[in-house]
């Protein structure tokens, strides 16, 4: 746990998921499939992150660095990463944090979840996913044409970073009465979703206070626990992932001494 803050700080919680693939019902393909049942083997991890704001930095070759944060993953669902998020923001402040930001993607579970642990977050939603959401739009405008589609999406892209959301959403509906089938409903669902998520694309506030426009340090945490339990050849029981998984937050939430003492205490972010 960091020391109590002389100054106000804002808390900065990051969450995203991944799948695993485990050993469920092994052995038992084609007799669940004779049944009608198709096996399962891929499963949600859940994740998140959090740090104080004034703990992220650039490093002399201007590389961003979090100096301090916390991290949970785990296949417990989204009851257990609520729980588990929600102790490690109170180990990082929670209670004392002058602004508590929740930046992800468009995920319900994950907005359901800010509302139940973190009413009092401002949401803001991860900036890429929202510009690929309008370059899904350009595409389905322009399946050949790459150069129309940049052409089209420039301005729209424009009133994204600029917090134009309600000229964005706007512009969209007044396209979507010119279209007709299939371009309609692919511009229709890009629409929805960007009008639900008018009120967390707030780009230009998080520039001026030098807050994250997206997600990027849980994505790459994300990435990084990818690369340990998804190696060639690797199945996994949900409690030996879990297991290992646990080792890991351990480890690099620098409490590996607790779980061995004997083990001389080193911080694994000076590695």
């Amino acid at each position: 746990m960091l020391s109590p803050p002389e100054t106000p700080f804002t808390l900065v919680i990051e969450l995203d998921a991944w799948n695993i693939c485990e050993r469920d019902d092994w052995g038992q393909s084609t007799a669940l499939r004779r049944r009608g049942r198709e096996p399962e083997r891929w499963h949600w991890v859940y994740g998140g992150t959090c740090f104080r704001l004034d703990q992220r930095v650039e490093s002399a070759g201007g590389r961003p660095r979090i100096l301090s944060r916390g991290t949970v993953m785990t296949r417990q669902g989204v009851a257990g990463l609520r729980d588990q998020l929600f102790a490690e923001a109170q180990r990082h402040g929670l209670a004392q944090a002058a602004r508590v930001l929740v930046v992800a993607d468009g995920a319900v579970w994950i907005w359901n979840l800010t509302g139940d642990r973190f009413p009092q977050a401002h949401q803001r939603l991860d900036y890429h996913h929202a510009r690929e959401h309008l370059w899904a739009v350009a595409h389905a405008l322009h399946p050949d044409d790459e150069r129309a589609a940049r052409q089209w999406v420039e301005p729209m892209l424009q009133h994204l970073r600029r917090g134009r959301a309600p000229a964005l959403l706007h512009d969209l509906r007044t396209l979507l009465k010119r279209l007709r089938h299939k371009k309609r409903q692919a511009v229709a669902a890009e629409l929805a979703y960007l009008a639900s998520h008018q009120h967390r694309m707030d780009y230009p506030v998080a520039r001026r206070r030098g807050e994250p426009e997206g997600s990027g340090a849980m994505e790459s945490t994300c990435r990084q626990y990818q690369c340990r339990f998804k190696r060639p050849g690797q199945f996994w029981s949900r409690a030996g992932d879990e297991a290992l998984m646990c080792l890991e937050t351990f480890w690099r939430n620098d409490r590996w001494h607790l779980l061995f003492p004997h083990v001389p205490h080193q911080d694994p972010r000076r590695n």
